[in-house]
């Protein structure tokens, strides 16, 4: 009888045993859920700034064999043929540096025909293998295997492509992703941008 009470007594924990264990769970929780957000945020920074570097990298190997050919046109655009496609250069004047890339029919004066959908050009053929970009909000929002969204700012040696890394972006209490306002904010999101007067890219670093 005595051998059976002791089985009983040593199954099972005490209540003073459980509660230490949910204290213990807490304060791991408590400890480790920032520590896995701030690995998430860095996670975010980390990917634009790696974006960014391979870009303007591109940027300027693209140029670099514009240079090599002997500074090619086709018509009266600056152009070259990187890797198999022939992309369209910025033409020269007091204000822009020849030989940036614009996109691949447009654009070489940064005047009105530059506009988003020469950022997406430039993007989608400068980089191998790019993230899937997008310059439509809808399209954003409805198709999962987009990763970013480009925009267009500014005019001639002003004119600026910006682009966002899609996780970064805010969202409605719904959960749909906003464009950044105004048109071409550098405050909202994780980004990056490209002038092509003077191929400086820039980062711009907010969802910390």
């Amino acid at each position: 009888m005595n051998s059976r009470m002791r089985m009983k007594k040593s199954s099972g924990f005490t209540l003073i045993e459980l509660v230490i264990v949910v204290v213990i769970l807490g304060f791991l929780a408590v400890t480790a859920i920032p520590k896995f957000i701030d690995l998430t945020e860095q996670a975010k920074q980390a990917n634009i700034e790696g974006m960014a570097g391979g870009f303007a990298t591109a940027i300027s190997l693209a140029r670099a064999q514009w240079e090599a050919d002997g500074r090619p046109q086709v018509g009266t655009q600056n152009s070259v043929d990187y890797d198999g496609i022939t992309l369209v250069l910025t033409t020269e004047t007091t204000t822009v540096r020849p030989g940036y890339v614009t996109g691949l029919t447009d654009g070489d004066a940064l005047g009105a025909g530059f506009d988003s959908v020469n950022c997406v050009e430039i993007w989608s053929n400068i980089l191998q293998q790019p993230p899937r970009i997008t310059n439509s909000i809808s399209t954003l929002n409805s198709d999962s295997s987009m990763r970013y969204y480009a925009s267009e700012s500014g005019d001639v040696e002003n004119s600026t492509c910006h682009y966002y890394l899609k996780e970064s972006l805010d969202r409605n209490t719904s959960g749909v992703y906003l464009a950044p306002t105004p048109v071409g904010s550098t405050s909202t999101g994780n980004s990056f941008t490209y002038q092509p007067a003077t191929s400086a890219v820039t980062v711009y670093i907010t969802d910390i």
